[in-house]
């Protein structure tokens, strides 16, 4: 699914109005209906609502709403903020269509607060829409704050009244329970500075035009379930182990073997045909006792990683779980760099030398490359917030030839031709020691069986988040640990074959 700029999404309703031959109204009815089913999913008709309108076309999408659920018998209010007299065409039309309604319609002109705003009323935010050109101050971002500060459950139509859809946000906005937006998401709501302004978010059709939407372009891309139905390739009947290739995971240091056995067992149940870790002699007896489906190759080191095997058999590597920061895996590490061309997975503790000694050149073309924040940050430098750090790790992409996932909610892509995809899948549960050793086990292990880097990335960073997701409805987010998501990553393949 693509996402698309403010800009885009004013472009693509006006194409949509001209292929359909809709009015300007009719396609708010659209929306106002899309919201209006949604809600009614949510919310039963006992519950009051008042509902909060601009004077533009957003606001027009708030008082078409207003009409509806009151036809639905909620009891609504609608409150018009004046800040301006430019009413809209659109507004002025949905305005007139409750005036014959039992809906109480109360005007707030500037300088004045809201009146009787109801602590327990359901409160729709229709003030102002996605294409907010300035922050909002003054008298605004007062009523704003007065919203926040007294109402219970907002829900915003389309994005929250205050936040830029396609940059940071530093003053007032909206700050509501859930965020129900038309036909795509917004890249604001990718970034965990706007979780409180955006909420939990849901987004469904407006119909608008599959061309438009087919031929725009756009950079930024979430990651569906149709997506990975035509990324990820079955298995045939006929296929064997040698089908399947095999992976070298180079993990695990006296202390540290957990880390890498994480990733060996992710790489095992992620469908690899061979996966031989190397590890140094403290991890053999703990190797071959706690995963007897592994094959071992031996580091003549007691301790760390202090020699590259013999890489010839192999179709990808893994590298960084559980590995340690020594000066003989650093300089074993960088021998690794050097003198392989393999697709390559590096994690952890390869990533923090690697910024330690600036050896960012040395990274092979088209490896992965999987931080979590603190380590982007030690790689890359300080950004000041989530959007600067997007560009950066896009901008770091392309000029390293790699991909980069930046781990987190909505853990991200970016690709070095300039594409970035957002992912679908995953739960505050799985921010727990050794997920990222999963991670970067079940990536390698797609690595090995021929996908394509980006394949790789996407199909990892989805079924990771997705069998996160099956652990959290046994386990709950506080009990899950790492090891869960292995374990559920069988029902996870079965949801997208």
């Amino acid at each position: 699914m693509k996402i698309f700029t403010a800009p885009q999404v004013k472009a693509l309703d006006r194409r949509t109005i001209k292929e359909q031959n809709l009015q300007t109204l009719e396609l708010m009815e659209r929306a106002a209906k899309a919201f209006t089913a949604w809600f009614l999913k949510k919310y039963d008709f006992r519950q009051r609502v008042q509902v909060l309108c601009g004077i533009g076309d957003n606001g027009g999408d708030g008082l078409a709403i207003a009409r509806l659920l009151y036809e639905r018998d909620y009891s609504v209010t609608v409150y018009v903020l004046k800040f301006s007299d430019n009413l809209t065409k659109d507004f002025k039309r949905n305005l007139e269509s409750l005036r014959y309604r039992s809906i109480e319609i109360i005007y707030v002109e500037p300088g004045d607060k809201l009146p009787n705003l109801d602590v327990k009323s359901l409160t729709i935010d229709a003030i102002l829409g996605s294409g907010l050109s300035r922050p909002v101050e003054g008298w605004l971002g007062e009523i704003i704050q007065q919203v926040n500060e007294t109402v219970k459950t907002i829900i915003a139509v389309d994005i929250a009244s205050g936040l830029f859809a396609d940059e940071h946000t530093e003053k007032n906005s909206i700050l509501p329970k859930q965020t129900f937006c038309f036909e795509l998401p917004k890249l604001a709501f990718f970034f965990t500075e706007n979780y409180a302004r955006v909420g939990d978010w849901y987004v469904d059709t407006i119909h608008s035009s599959k061309s438009g939407i087919q031929e725009t372009t756009t950079p930024y891309h979430y990651i569906t379930p149709e997506m990975i139905k035509e990324t990820y390739r079955p298995r045939s009947k006929f296929d064997h182990k040698g089908t399947y290739g095999q992976a070298m995971l180079i993990v695990g240091s006296k202390g540290m073997m957990g880390a890498g056995l994480l990733a060996a067992k992710a790489a095992l149940r992620s469908g690899v045909g061979l996966a031989t870790v190397h590890v140094p002699q403290c991890g053999y007896t703990i190797t071959q006792t706690a995963i007897p489906e592994l094959m071992v190759s031996l580091d003549s080191h007691p301790n760390s990683f202090s020699e590259v095997p013999n890489l010839e058999r192999y179709n990808a590597i893994g590298v960084g779980c559980g590995l340690g920061e020594s000066e003989e895996t650093a300089k074993a590490l960088k021998e690794l760099l050097e003198s392989t061309d393999l697709p390559m997975v590096i994690d952890a503790s390869a990533l923090n030398i690697i910024a330690h000694n600036n050896w960012h050149h040395l990274i092979p073309k088209d490896s992965i490359i999987t931080p979590h924040h603190g380590e982007f940050r030690r790689l890359f430098g300080e950004t000041s917030n989530d959007f600067e750090r997007n560009n950066l790790q896009r901008a770091k992409a392309k000029e390293l030839g790699i991909l980069i996932i930046l781990k987190g909610a909505h853990s991200s892509i970016a690709c070095p031709d300039g594409n970035c995809y957002f992912n679908s899948t995953g739960n505050p549960g799985m921010a727990t020691g050794g997920s990222g050793d999963v991670l970067t086990g079940i990536i390698t292990a797609f690595l090995t069986q021929g996908y394509r880097p980006l394949g790789a990335a996407l199909l990892g960073i989805y079924l990771h988040g997705l069998a996160g997701d099956l652990a959290a409805e046994k386990y709950g987010y506080e009990s899950m640990i790492a090891g869960d998501i292995n374990d559920y990553l069988g029902k996870a393949f079965g949801k997208i074959n």
